[in-house]
């Protein structure tokens, strides 16, 4: 099973739909919350090459961006190759 890291803050509903997303493969995640966290959401801008909106999400350190780019993935076919590890 592959790591896989979700930033993300309380109140944004695309961290939701991006988690469900991940839920519904059945993926298992950790959760990053950045809500109350500068310091945290500066590290992870910084990993995620200056994107600082949430969620931004790792799959095996590989960026897979955020929410809308999780979802175009999973449409390409590409997310459960990622997910099978």
């Amino acid at each position: 099973m592959p790591e896989i890291i979700v930033y993300s803050k309380s109140y944004c509903p695309y961290c939701q739909a991006a988690k469900a997303l991940l839920t519904r493969k059945g993926a298992r995640f950790t959760e990053i919350d950045v809500t109350s966290d500068p310091e945290g959401q500066r590290a992870m801008a910084q990993r995620a090459q200056g994107r600082s909106t949430v969620p931004q999400i790792f799959i095996d350190g590989r960026h897979i961006g955020g929410c809308d780019d999780l979802h175009a993935l999973d449409a390409a076919g590409g997310l459960d190759p990622l997910l099978a590890g």
